[in-house]
């Protein structure tokens, strides 16, 4: 059964020049891991963040660093979910994400299905 859908695409240059002028934001909104990706995979997450927030109802109360989204080479991306984002995740009987990340032209994006 499907429990949500969230889709959000992201100006790459637009978003980098944003974490250029506000430097904390890049703490803020990525797991260590995530931090240092290049500026096309790092746009690329923080949509698929924002689609699983939207997938979620998007309530306020979730934490960006309770989302990673992992890169698997010859396969689609996981998302890995902990704290804030796995509780509502399980308020809402998800048990599996279907989650795809595109990157061309200077515009990131993801869709992401919640299953339950």
């Amino acid at each position: 059964m499907i429990i949500g859908v969230g889709i959000d695409v992201v100006d790459v240059e637009r978003f980098m020049a944003t974490l250029e002028r506000t430097p904390r934001l890049r703490e803020k909104l990525f797991t260590v891991e995530e931090r240092d990706l290049p500026a096309s995979s790092l746009a690329a997450r923080f949509a698929a963040k924002e689609a699983i927030a939207k997938a979620l109802g998007a309530p306020g109360t979730m934490h960006w660093h309770d989302a990673t989204v992992h890169r698997v080479v010859g396969g689609p991306p996981e998302v890995e979910l902990r704290g804030t984002v796995q509780a509502r995740a399980d308020e809402l009987g998800v048990r599996h994400w279907h989650l795809s990340i595109s990157h061309d032209a200077g515009i990131s994006s993801a869709m992401v299905i919640a299953e339950g």
